[in-house]
């Protein structure tokens, strides 16, 4: 699950939104919108994936009103302290660095791994150019690796700069690349054994928000409980994936 370095620019709020809480008011929930199967865009351009049919439900199961926003990557926790929106449900990786600005729920999606993709399996991933997301756990695993890393703003990117040479492998979430490498045709295929990364994907909200991280936990634990939140990420990220 991606884990983004925490950007401490204020953001100015725009004029019409207000902080929402959990007595009756929209909840606004944050998401890229662009790392499928976690999340993306549709061809009617709406918010899609994983996430959000767990987010529908969990608004559904804690008589939330919620609507789905998307916002760039890089900035989403300062747009969440900024009050932009009231959740990240966004692939995110529960981590010690982020709970020092930020709250989580109990994690939705459990703890996954990492793995790198080239279009040869001897790709040289230790001491070669390998591309990942910018300000993620994986740029990080990648900079002390012993390896070049060229960081892009979007997962699409770091993909591309495989395809057209400029990176000799991608590393990513396995869970996103496994689409990636199935649809390439075998251009792509996996380099080494996977690497254990991150701690589990919770809903991030603000310090303050005590009340609405109830109502979500409560959400989430239900889910865990009548297995639905397992058939959900059977249905996203097939028969094999970890679930709960």
């Amino acid at each position: 699950m991606k884990t983004l370095v925490l950007a401490t620019a204020a953001l100015a709020l725009s004029t019409g939104f207000a902080m929402a809480d959990a007595h009756g008011k929209t909840i606004r929930m944050g998401t890229e919108g662009a790392y499928p199967p976690y999340n993306f865009l549709n061809d009617a351009g709406e918010v899609d994936g994983f996430e959000r049919e767990v987010g529908d439900e969990l608004c559904a199961r804690a008589e939330l009103t919620c609507e789905w926003v998307t916002n760039e990557w890089d900035s989403i926790i300062p747009n969440l302290t900024s009050g932009n929106y009231d959740t990240i449900i966004a692939g995110m990786s529960i981590t010690d660095e982020r709970e020092e600005v930020i709250d989580f729920t109990q994690n939705y999606f459990p703890p996954a791994a990492s793995a790198y993709a080239a279009k040869s399996a001897d790709a040289d991933v230790m001491g070669g150019v390998v591309a990942a997301q910018t300000s993620t756990i994986q740029a990080g695993h990648v900079a002390e690796s012993g390896a070049t890393l060229l960081e892009f703003a979007t997962y699409d990117e770091t993909v591309a700069a495989v395809n057209n040479g400029e990176a000799d492998a991608v590393f990513a979430d396995k869970d996103a690349l496994v689409p990636t490498v199935e649809e390439s045709g075998g251009e792509m295929v996996f380099v080494g054994d996977d690497v254990p990364l991150g701690g589990g994907i919770g809903l991030g909200l603000r310090e303050s928000d005590t009340e609405l991280k109830a109502k979500f936990d409560a959400a989430i634990q239900s889910m865990k409980d009548d297995g639905s939140l397992n058939k959900l990420i059977i249905k996203w990220f097939g028969e094999d994936a970890n679930t709960f």
